[in-house]
């Protein structure tokens, strides 16, 4: 099992857990962390542009990966949201089983 770790950033709480819900239901990711009370600054159309988000982690296998970034991308309120996939180069086996266990190996 490859571990992975899928970052994103949302407007609101609701709207992160509104997709971590449904990619846990459908066992593409074993588990989701949202972190509220995160600023953001950033530039966008040429101006410095402050936001409130919520930080969204998901643990997946690198199998699904690619699959996890669209359903996140598909139900994102943003029009170009912050998407990235991070490599898991270690951790407590036992854990690392467990994300393997409970993400499905097949793609849809």
């Amino acid at each position: 099992m490859d571990p992975r770790l899928v970052y994103s950033t949302f407007p609101s709480l609701d709207a992160a857990e509104t997709v971590a819900r449904a990619l846990v239901e459908a066992r593409l990711v074993a588990c989701a962390n949202i972190l509220p009370g995160m600023v953001s600054l950033y530039r966008w159309d040429d101006r410095i542009e402050r936001a409130d988000e919520v930080v969204l982690l998901l643990k997946t296998t690198a199998a699904r990966a690619g699959e996890v970034v669209e359903a996140v991308r598909s139900r994102h309120p943003y029009a170009v949201p912050a998407i990235l996939v991070l490599p898991v180069e270690g951790g407590l086996p036992a854990f690392l089983a467990w994300i393997g266990a409970e993400v499905t190996d097949t793609p849809a």
